[in-house]
């Protein structure tokens, strides 16, 4: 049964939500940033300009009261109709900065003040109107009372709601200073939840990571040491069964055959020494004497008595003097350190690691000769087999068994192997062993 347990699925999904919510956060704050730099580039700016036009009116206005007061205090009094043009020309100014200010928009005026600020301008130069009319008939004290009681008045109180617009516009400063300050408060609160959020979902996340990681790392171990003890199990019973094979094959068949020369030899001793029967037989000797090398041969290829008998060290020798018949190759050996003795059930082993390693060598490195060393020392065996071939490319080769059951051989016996390359191309498998 297959069980699918993958965390993919799950920390996808949460990829994909993260970045969704950190997209949206992203075009929020980028609204709110573009709409700060709006108000705060739009109103501050015609809160200036609308300052400015005001502060204009302020002073064409100061400009008036400081002209009726040389109209109406000076010793030596000039007629009053000499100041209609000065008059007029502040007046021009005064219509045009009115003009502009209007159209700003922005002042914090109500209707009633927009329309008493209109009266007023209106009814101030009604009254001049009605003063120079006065001055330019003759009736020069008239025209100053006027000034006295009249002009100065209205000057005085259109200066006031001046000051009072301007004062607006500060408090409107003010308050969009403010509202700036707010909208700074509310996107700084809310990258800090934001912050928060995502900080818990990253949390979250990492803790389902990692406790989907434990869990499949501790499946993985499990699968891994059902494999290690399946291949251990496979490989101590293919090494059982080799064992019956070859024993089977050394005393049943290689007594059968031991039988039939012996018979035979018997036999043809019975006849004439010149008889062509006992050639014959003599034959039928030689071929059961080579069947039966073959069978010893082959019983000690499948598994080795002479390892019980003379050890690991001579049993490699054995088995390197028959790999030219077997496979082609030249090995050379080189023994180093003292012999130490090596029990049967880890030099077996060792002795099939050669064999995989000097089976690969002759199929994959394309050369016809190989180096195999033993070094023995008193707590480490070393054996290492190296070719100076093409060597296998353990990155492309085939996944057969050959590599995996050598290194489930070096795990049997507690030790490591390592494949190598070698400054010639080739390839150099190292097997240590502690004894």
């Amino acid at each position: 049964m297959r069980h699918n347990n993958s965390p993919t699925p799950a920390l996808l999904a949460g990829l994909i939500l993260t970045l969704v919510t950190v997209a949206a956060y992203s075009w929020y704050v980028t609204a709110q940033i573009s709409g700060l730099r709006r108000l705060q580039t739009e109103l501050t700016d015609r809160y200036r300009r609308d300052s400015l036009q005001l502060l204009r009116i302020q002073s064409d206005l100061n400009e008036l009261g400081l002209a009726m007061r040389d109209m109406v205090d000076r010793e030596e009094r000039y007629p009053l109709i000499a100041w209609s043009a000065q008059f007029e020309g502040i007046r021009l100014g005064l219509e045009d900065a009115l003009a502009r200010e209007d159209a700003i928009g922005l002042a914090r005026q109500t209707p009633e003040q927009r329309a008493y600020l209109a009266t007023s301008f209106a009814q101030f130069w009604n009254a001049v109107d009605r003063m120079f009319a006065l001055a330019l008939a003759g009736q020069e004290d008239e025209a100053r009372a006027q000034v006295r009681a009249s002009l100065q008045a209205r000057q005085g109180a259109l200066s006031t709601a001046v000051a009072r617009l301007l004062i607006g516009n500060n408090e409107g400063e003010a308050q969009t200073a403010q509202q700036v300050q707010d909208i700074y408060g509310d996107v700084q609160r809310q990258a800090y939840w934001f912050l928060a959020a995502t900080l818990t979902v990253i949390v979250m996340t990492s803790l389902y990571l990692i406790r989907s990681n434990r869990r499949l790392f501790a499946r993985l171990a499990t699968l891994s040491d059902e494999r290690r003890n399946l291949a251990q199990t496979l490989i101590a019973t293919r090494e059982s069964t080799l064992r019956e094979i070859a024993r089977e094959l050394h005393d049943e068949l290689g007594q059968i055959l031991t039988a039939i020369g012996s018979m035979v030899g018997r036999a043809g001793a019975h006849l004439p020494e010149a008889s062509h029967v006992r050639g014959e037989l003599r034959e039928i000797g030689d071929v059961a004497q080579t069947a039966l090398d073959s069978v010893r041969g082959l019983s000690q290829t499948l598994h080795p008595s002479i390892l019980e008998e003379l050890g690991l060290a001579s049993t490699v020798d054995w088995y390197l003097s028959t790999v030219k018949s077997q496979l082609g190759l030249d090995v050379t050996l080189e023994t180093t350190g003292s012999v130490v003795p090596v029990d049967a059930d880890r030099a077996i082993h060792v002795y099939r690691v050669l064999q995989e390693a000097l089976s690969n060598v002759a199929r994959h490195a394309g050369r016809s000769r190989a180096t195999a060393r033993l070094r023995f020392s008193p707590a480490t065996l070393v054996l290492e087999i190296e070719d100076a071939g093409q060597g296998l490319d353990l990155r492309t080769a085939p996944r057969g068994l050959g590599l995996v059951t050598m290194r489930e051989r070096a795990a049997l016996l507690g030790g490591t192997i390592a494949f190598l390359r070698t400054g010639e191309g080739g390839l150099l498998v190292r097997l240590s062993v502690p004894l």
